[in-house]
């Protein structure tokens, strides 16, 4: 199921670029590169809670998501990756999975959850970071 005016349903987004279709979720990075590596996971389906998904697709999504993490930690390797989900600000299923690194922007404290288009990297360091996840998925 697909809604007009999302985003993620029309994987078309301002924001940040595509890195890969997984099994059910799309992975996007975004432009802001504050946390180098921060990404968005979103269900290729159009749904806005967990519970809303069948076990099968709930059990692919956390599939998709390990996976996807997997490949920015060893692509990045930071000292940790934080997940975040809210969606009352925008209603489908996402979720934010942001490197955090020692002695970098909010090391110890929650991320600062607004794109800063003053941290917007180039298309081409977007490129170069999209390649380096890709070879890791």
């Amino acid at each position: 199921m697909k809604a007009d005016n999302c985003r993620y349903c029309s994987k078309g987004t301002d924001l940040a670029e595509i890195v890969a279709d997984l099994e059910v979720s799309t992975l996007y990075i975004t432009k802001d590169q504050t946390y180098k590596g921060r990404c968005i996971l979103a269900l290729n389906d159009h749904k806005t809670e967990l519970f809303q998904l069948d076990p099968g697709e709930l059990q692919a999504f956390s599939r998709d998501m390990t996976r996807a993490a997997k490949a920015l930690y060893e692509t990045f390797q930071p000292g940790k990756i934080n997940y975040a989900a809210f969606g009352d600000t925008y209603p489908h299923i996402h979720f934010h999975l942001v490197p955090k690194y020692e002695g970098g922007p909010e090391w110890g404290s929650q991320f600062n959850m607004p794109l800063n288009q003053a941290k917007f990297v180039t298309k081409a360091e977007l490129e170069e970071s999209i390649q380096a996840i890709k070879s890791r998925l």
